[in-house]
């Protein structure tokens, strides 16, 4: 069976390199589609566009330019080089010839050489451990949320939302509500699946849209396609800095295994 997902991501190409896609409300937040979700479909072009499995997504950069509304969306995109080892693709996304997304990607080959890992996974209680969050319910506060229920969330990092405590960590177990295996489409997704870090600080919600999403997926293809569908990933989230009404914060994803699979950095702006 194919999994909401995988529907709500599809994309068909049009040739050229241009891809027909639709965003679907299932996956709406406060005001349009979460950024993760765009993401996603924008990275599925670019994957098909580069049609090379033996070369996995390494880097991917979105710039969110306007908020798409339901609807189909064209997605054009461009081999920008080939190398090697790696090629570099880019990719824009429109609706009725409205620019609402710009994105670049690379897709690699492994090289061989020297490796470390010096990263750690916080220590955390296992998702089976902790009771699922209602995604229509406190503790999460706000106005009900189309994307909440998307995920299957456990709530394992920082106070809750809304609290006012100066916090600048946030973060939890997380996979999909309808599971399927993972790939760099859904560790996309992912990145930016969480409340923003900012809401630990607050009273009531405010609008984060993102301005900008990069997304590095950092473990093997074999430990990424090893994943069991059904396992939560810790999602970690962190913010220091919010000025001029612009705030960073980085991510980081973790396999119940302690390996680092994903990592994410973006800048979003906040307003009433």
């Amino acid at each position: 069976m194919t999994s909401r997902f995988d529907l709500n991501t599809a994309v068909q190409a049009r040739g050229d390199g241009s891809f027909d896609a639709r965003f679907d409300l299932g996956w709406w937040i406060m005001r349009g589609p979460n950024g993760g979700y765009v993401a996603a479909v924008v990275l599925r072009a670019l994957t098909d566009g580069v049609a090379d499995p033996d070369r996995p997504l390494r880097s991917l950069t979105v710039h969110y330019l306007a908020p798409p509304v339901e609807g189909p969306v064209r997605i054009d995109t461009v081999i920008e080089r080939k190398g090697r080892h790696v090629t570099f693709a880019s990719a824009r996304a429109y609706q009725d010839d409205r620019l609402l997304v710009i994105a670049v990607a690379a897709f690699g080959r492994p090289f061989v050489g020297p490796s470390y890992a010096d990263a750690v996974m916080p220590a955390v209680p296992p998702a089976d451990a902790i009771d699922a969050v209602d995604p229509n319910a406190s503790p999460l506060g706000g106005p009900p949320i189309p994307m909440r229920a998307r995920y299957d969330m456990r709530w394992a990092i920082g106070p809750l939302p809304f609290s006012g405590e100066q916090a600048g960590e946030i973060g939890g177990w997380l996979r999909l509500a309808e599971p399927r295996p993972y790939d760099a489409v859904l560790l996309t997704a992912m990145t930016d699946s969480w409340l923003p870090v900012t809401f630990l600080r607050l009273a009531e919600p405010l609008q984060v849209p993102t301005i900008d999403l990069t997304v590095h997926i950092r473990a093997p293809q074999a430990v990424i396609d090893d994943l069991d569908p059904d396992a939560h990933l810790l999602c970690v989230f962190r913010s220091r800095t919010l000025a001029d009404g612009y705030v960073e914060e980085d991510g980081e994803i973790w396999s119940p295994g302690g390996v680092l699979v994903a990592q994410s950095r973006q800048l979003a702006v906040t307003f009433s």
